[in-house]
């Protein structure tokens, strides 16, 4: 495997794995190490996001399963006002409210990827397990392209991720992960709103620089 198709195919299961850690808790969350094989692939992409995950799969391993999940569901879940509610439009529109234009917006970009939603799903296009869980699609979309030997097609891929993070991700992210972090109550959850941070900054950062190569 080449370096370029090994970085991608880190890129592809960090984005999947870091989706996954906003999940809601289970145990089988926990015995797969998710957290744990995070802060593993990361290290091939940014040693300060693989930091800020290994802290966050040592304090999942201090904290009880039920407590974790209070944690997640006071902060993202309900039923009372949510600190950091993980939803781009409620971040990225005046009147703060759930399911506004600007997730119709991401809805159709999925749905001009050839995706959609699940019928019956509780989430929510602009969810942020289900962008971080797109971005992972796209990047695996240009690593088949590429192993296929379609230069141009992979190209187009990495132009949908740029597209994507720079139009509907990036514009929430720091206001989002600001929020876990100054609530200050959920310190496993703060490290992964860094360790968020910096891996997708980290990642918008290598593909503009790869741009310009």
């Amino acid at each position: 495997m080449t370096v370029a198709e090994t970085r991608s195919l880190a890129r592809e299961n960090a984005y999947r794995l870091l989706a996954a850690c906003y999940y809601s808790p289970n145990r089988l969350l926990l015995e797969e190490y998710c957290f744990q094989n995070l802060a593993i692939i990361l290290a091939e992409l940014s040693s300060e996001a693989a930091a800020a995950a290994a802290e966050t799969a040592t304090l999942v391993e201090t904290i009880d399963l039920q407590e974790l999940l209070v944690q997640h569901s006071r902060l993202f879940v309900g039923p009372c006002q949510l600190p950091a509610p993980p939803y781009g439009s409620v971040w990225l529109e005046q009147e703060k409210s759930l399911m506004g234009a600007t997730t119709v917006q991401v809805a159709n970009f999925y749905t001009d990827c050839g995706l959609q939603l699940a019928a019956g799903t509780y989430q929510v296009p602009d969810q942020i397990t289900v962008e971080l869980e797109f971005m992972s699609y796209l990047v695996f979309k240009q690593r088949e392209a590429a192993l296929a030997g379609n230069r141009e097609e992979a190209d187009r891929q990495v132009g949908l991720q740029k597209e994507f993070l720079e139009t509907f991700l990036l514009p929430w992210l720091t206001p989002f992960t600001d929020a876990v972090i100054n609530d200050g109550e959920a310190p496993a959850y703060m490290a992964l709103a860094r360790c968020t941070r910096l891996f997708v900054t980290a990642d918008w950062e290598y593909l503009h620089h790869a741009e310009n190569d």
